[in-house]
């Protein structure tokens, strides 16, 4: 997992937390947003294409707008890095793919 140098990222909570799900933990480099490049441009498309993209009436109706939204974004959005095909045809094994 690469994060950044946030303190959340630094607690005894977050190492523990980390070793209990055998996830590896990594840091990017300090100073360096570069490094979190394709996080921070993920997050500008979802600002664009789901949390602003259109007036809801309650943050109740923006989190339930959410899986609809990153359920396009991963089966059925081209990409142009996956050929112009959604990211989910990247992946192979998922359960239930083939069925």
């Amino acid at each position: 997992m690469l994060s950044d140098n946030g303190g959340a990222y630094r607690s005894h909570l977050w190492r523990d937390t980390c070793e209990a799900l055998s996830i590896t933990p990594k840091r990017t480099r300090p100073y360096r947003p570069q490094t979190n490049g394709k996080v921070e441009r993920f997050h500008r498309t979802m600002a664009d294409g789901w949390a602003y993209a259109r007036c809801y009436t309650s943050e109740q109706e923006r989190r339930d707008a959410l899986p609809g939204w990153l359920h396009r974004y991963n089966h059925h959005r081209p990409h142009s890095a996956c050929g112009n095909k959604p990211p989910f045809s990247r992946l192979i094994n998922v359960p239930g793919q083939y069925s």
